[in-house]
């Protein structure tokens, strides 16, 4: 039945019971609806490490910026540390698009907290803990998001710095490393740290420049680009620095 040249019976191409509409430029095949399910078994753009420090009063974390498709130098002057609320502060390796997924999830649960108005804000310590559930719930799902994070920050009077993997698997420590920083700033990082295990922000910016020159010579996929993020009881501080601007080397 047409009225004005238009059909009056919307549904007459519909799907058949049980079946689901056909979108256009979709397939109409069989197994459409419960076809393969797709996960991520190799990352494209991806960071390499992520150091962290405690010191007197406060955390800091740095990471170079570049991001490595395979083994070229695509992205130059890319952040892999945000800052989370004024008492924490994240840094991440691995996929790079996991880590913007990851930080679009963490900026919208801190705007849904703060809507609340209460007064309370989540600590490195909640930070922490929900990456690890979040993590190993991926894990499980045999679909993870492929990074590891650095979470730090100054909370109650106590400075706080952890680790998460994309297993889950998760710590607390004075001193973190990803990566390579793993097996070549870690080292590093402990031997000042048993010496003196209550160190100024300086020796600890210091200590963290060390390392990342170290990476600089050792690691293939690392840059002269650096970026250093500091929460103490003054103010979470992000800032960047390049620490060897030479390009003769």
């Amino acid at each position: 039945m047409e009225s004005s040249g238009l059909k009056l019976n919307f549904w007459e191409n519909g799907p058949k019971p049980g079946h689901l509409y056909s979108f256009p430029g979709g397939s109409s095949g069989p197994g459409t609806a419960c076809g393969p399910v797709r996960h991520t078994l190799n990352p494209m753009v991806t960071g390499t490490s992520v150091l962290g420090v405690k010191f007197n009063g406060g955390v800091i974390i740095a990471a170079d910026m570049l991001g490595s498709y395979g083994s070229l130098a695509r992205f130059r002057n890319i952040s892999r540390l945000m800052k989370v609320n004024n008492n924490t502060i994240l840094g991440a390796s691995g996929d790079y698009a996991d880590y913007q997924y990851l930080k679009q999830v963490i900026e919208q649960m801190v705007i849904d907290e703060e809507l609340l108005g209460d007064g309370h804000s989540y600590s490195p310590k909640a930070v922490h803990s929900w990456l690890t559930r979040v993590m190993y719930n991926r894990r499980s799902k045999m679909n993870p998001l492929w990074n590891t994070v650095v979470i730090g920050g100054f909370y109650n009077g106590e400075s706080f710095l952890g680790y998460v993997d994309k297993l889950g698997v998760a710590y607390e420590a004075p001193t973190v490393a990803t990566g390579f920083g793993a097996y070549l700033a870690q080292p590093l990082m402990r031997e000042v740290l048993e010496k003196k295990t209550d160190i100024t922000k300086q020796e600890a910016r210091e200590l963290v420049e060390r390392c990342l020159k170290v990476l600089y010579y050792r690691d293939a996929r690392s840059y002269n680009r650096v970026s250093f993020t500091f929460s103490s009881s003054m103010q979470t501080d992000p800032r960047s620095a390049g620490l060897y601007p030479r390009t003769d080397i």
